[in-house]
């Protein structure tokens, strides 16, 4: 089943995923951003989109953004994708006109097989990734497990649920702020790549992390008092 998840109240979506998405190349998201409110100050309301493999992520603005509003905000998400792309492991990629930044970790980076415990080594990369997240709190966090299509649903998605919530537990454990954080298990459903390959296989499973700039984070850009 899929989830379309709407953010009211005036809130931009970016997202984090922890595997394959479109990416936007040669524009930064400043320019990007301010592209949001061109013209009269276009007011956005249509959904953002799939844009991380299959999950569809909408966005409903609900006021006008003007261009100076938009590029504060892209200013701000490609300071925080640089900070991403340290971290070892991490797939760092910008799409949705630069309203997006997606971080993949494939399971296997994460988990043993079958597994829902994160390693040693994901836990250090994870750290990283909630340090970037305490130090630009204007955003909401959601998580989505994702399995191949090996096994039965009664596996796979409690597995891909399981994945998830040990992802936002850890997070938390680390101090991010539980307010922030939801998690979803979506099983085999949603694949990116082919199953008929281990390749295709390996893409599939994978957590996905999307941030969601917040309505404090829009109005500190509409004051342009964002940093």
């Amino acid at each position: 089943m899929k989830i379309f998840k709407f953010i009211t109240a005036g809130t931009l979506c970016i997202c984090l995923t922890f595997s394959g998405c479109e990416t936007i190349k040669n524009t930064s998201s400043a320019v990007k951003g301010g592209a949001i409110g061109t013209g009269a100050g276009a007011a956005v309301g249509a959904g953002v989109g799939k844009i991380a493999g299959n999950t569809a992520v909408g966005a409903i603005i609900g006021a006008v953004i003007g261009g100076a509003t938009g590029a504060l905000i892209g200013n701000k998400m490609d300071k925080q994708r640089k900070e991403l792309e340290k971290i070892e492991g991490a797939k760092v990629e910008t799409a949705n006109n630069g309203e997006a930044i997606k971080v993949t970790f494939e399971s296997g980076i994460l988990f043993a097989t079958n597994s829902s415990t994160l390693s040693n080594a994901s836990k250090i990369s994870l750290s990283k990734f909630a340090e970037s997240l305490k130090t630009n709190p204007d955003t909401n966090v959601e998580i989505f497990g994702h399995t191949d299509i090996t096994g039965s649903d009664a596996i796979n998605i409690p597995l891909s649920q399981q994945r998830a919530a040990s992802v936002q537990s850890y997070l938390v454990m680390q101090g991010v702020s539980s307010n922030r954080l939801i998690s979803y298990g979506k099983g085999s459903a949603e694949p990116i790549a082919s199953n008929d390959t281990s390749a295709g296989r390996a893409q599939n499973r994978r957590v996905e992390i999307f941030i969601l700039a917040n309505a404090q984070m829009i109005q500190a850009a509409q004051e342009g008092n964002l940093k």
